[in-house]
């Protein structure tokens, strides 16, 4: 598995949302955003990294320190239950290297010293192949599938895969 550093989200990281923008890396969350809506991404991340209500990072390697894409947690209720939602974005160019995987499990340990939440969940499109392969190799249990909205509006069926912290 590659090695991965997970950098705290910052002011000069709007570069990496537009690079993960492109129209192929966002065939399953409803399509690329306009450079307005990105701008207001980067400015939630850093709202929400400042207040403590998620934690986003963008995923770096020995070989990009300038980041191959982006993965955060934040509160979400899960039918009542105080958890996390994780998700994340990596470049085209750098999937199938394990370095999603290797993200997604930083984000696991990182949880788990933050603490606050036992459950830790994602939910990724039910036809979105590598995004479930992914919870599976780090661990997650699929619970299995879910009507959700993303972006909200927008229904979809996704699994629910959930790690115990």
């Amino acid at each position: 598995m590659p090695t991965v550093q997970l950098q705290r989200w910052g002011d000069d990281d709007l570069e990496t949302l537009r690079r993960s923008n492109a129209p192929e890396m966002m065939t399953y969350l409803g399509g690329p955003e306009t450079d307005e809506k990105l701008v207001e991404r980067n400015d939630r991340y850093l709202r929400f990294n400042r207040d403590g209500t998620a934690h986003m990072f963008r995923i770096v390697t020995a070989e990009h320190p300038e980041g191959v894409g982006v993965i955060g947690y934040w509160f979400h209720d899960h039918d009542g239950v105080p958890s996390y939602e994780t998700g994340w974005s990596v470049e085209s160019a750098y999937q199938g290297q394990g370095i999603a995987t290797a993200a997604l499990l930083e984000i696991i340990e990182h949880a788990r010293v933050v603490r606050g939440r036992r459950e830790l969940h994602a939910y990724p499109r039910t036809d979105n192949l590598a995004s479930n392969a992914i919870c599976r190799k780090a661990g997650f249990t699929n619970c299995g599938e879910i009507g959700y909205e993303y972006p909200p509006g927008n229904p979809i069926r996704c699994h629910d895969w959930v790690f115990e912290l």
